[in-house]
């Protein structure tokens, strides 16, 4: 078979083109570090590379979220623990201003003091995060969610909205706490009811619990109940009779259209008050209450004002109490935060040391194949070289 001059010279520029070729990307290797930089160098390996790189990119949004999140909510918790100890103060302050032997300036200097703890609280239910938005706001960041109304009452301007973030695949987090939830809608200290002390109280009792025990039955009314004799009488509020106690003894809760109310200590003949549908409460709204009674002093130590106190205290504690669940709520979600942020960390590792099988160089193997490659190629120019240059008159 003989080979024309025209097929050999493009027969060995092939050869010497592979071998460049060859050369080139094993140079590219070394220069990156990689073994595989595109498709072609390893199309199995190519799509277990990127797999790999989408589930990093991936893990690294789940980790700005959480350390987003984890800002909120360490800011958050440590503003509901300064709430808290506020609040507890509170019940301390109360409880020391009922002492008998106070003077009335005295018990206004506890008012006093109690007026700056409400401004303190207020503060802190308004507080901002560094991006100028309402921290207990819910979903309405822009509108300043606690303030007074014209009667005294605490308003909330926010809503119940909690704003999540995605952790981890199907894992939300709320990164933070609505003010309602913390502030505004504990439980009612004496449960589903509020109780109208009257100033002609005698006796030297209070309502220790009116709850809802049989919603079935419920008829929602205002109850009023009046001691007659040793007998007790509760009538609705267009004063028909709804039951009667005879001989009444506090130790025995008494029961009427799916409610059932107790009473600390006995009525005097003749005492009355009555009981409205309330089952929330406010924790300012229970401070205030407190300031009102202790600047008194023509009530706070009487039948009427120790019954409202024992009421206030009770709303203080269910306060405290919500306020310390919100706390908990918080410090719940930073734990989970912290669990979920030590899965990321684990999975990336283990995501890179996959990458790192798949697509870092063995600069030992790639040198050798280097040096082979370039061998090669200088062998087959050598032999182009001297074909090349042979002629047929060489030989003549």
């Amino acid at each position: 078979m003989r080979i024309s001059t025209a097929q050999m010279f493009t027969q060995n520029i092939n050869g010497i083109l592979d071998r460049q070729t060859s050369t080139s990307k094993i140079i590219e290797q070394i220069s990156s570090g990689k073994r595989v930089n595109t498709a072609g160098d390893d199309p199995v390996a190519a799509i277990g590379i990127d797999n790999l790189n989408q589930q990093n990119a991936l893990v690294d949004q789940y980790m700005k979220n959480i350390d987003y999140a984890t800002g909120r909510l360490s800011l958050t918790e440590s503003k509901l623990g300064s709430a808290e100890t506020l609040a507890t103060s509170v019940r301390e302050q109360v409880l020391r201003a009922v002492n008998g032997g106070l003077s009335d300036s005295e018990r206004q200097m506890v008012a006093d003091e109690l007026k700056g703890t409400l401004e303190e609280l207020l503060a802190i239910a308004n507080t901002k995060d560094e991006s100028g938005n309402y921290m207990f706001a819910g979903y309405e960041t822009g509108k300043q969610p606690f303030e007074f109304d014209a009667a005294g009452q605490m308003v909330y301007a926010g809503d119940s909205g909690v704003r999540d973030a995605i952790i981890a695949s199907g894992v939300v987090v709320g990164n933070n706490v609505p003010g309602d939830q913390a502030f505004m809608n504990a439980p009612g200290g004496l449960g589903d009811f509020r109780v109208n002390y009257l100033a002609s109280q005698v006796g030297d009792f209070n309502v220790e619990s009116a709850e809802i025990v049989d919603p079935l039955t419920y008829v929602e009314d205002d109850y009023t109940f009046n001691m007659v004799g040793t007998s007790l009488e509760v009538r609705d509020s267009s004063n028909a009779l709804v039951t009667t106690v005879p001989a009444f003894d506090p130790t025995n809760p008494v029961s009427f259209n799916g409610i059932e109310v107790k009473l600390d200590g006995t009525p005097a003949a003749g005492d009355s008050f009555s009981i409205s549908p309330q089952d929330s409460v406010s924790i300012f709204d229970s401070i205030n209450e407190a300031i009102t009674l202790l600047e008194d002093p023509n009530k706070i130590n009487t039948a009427q004002g120790k019954a409202e106190l024992a009421q206030i205290l009770n709303d203080v504690d269910s306060g405290i109490n919500q306020i310390s669940i919100a706390r908990g709520v918080s410090g719940n979600s930073l734990k989970s935060l912290e669990s979920h942020s030590s899965t990321h960390v684990e999975e990336k590792l283990v995501n890179s040391s996959a990458l790192s099988m798949l697509e870092d160089l063995d600069y030992a193997s790639a040198i050798t194949e280097l040096e082979k490659q370039q061998l090669a190629l200088n062998a087959v120019s050598s032999v182009f070289t001297k074909v090349g240059s042979t002629t047929l008159f060489d030989y003549i």
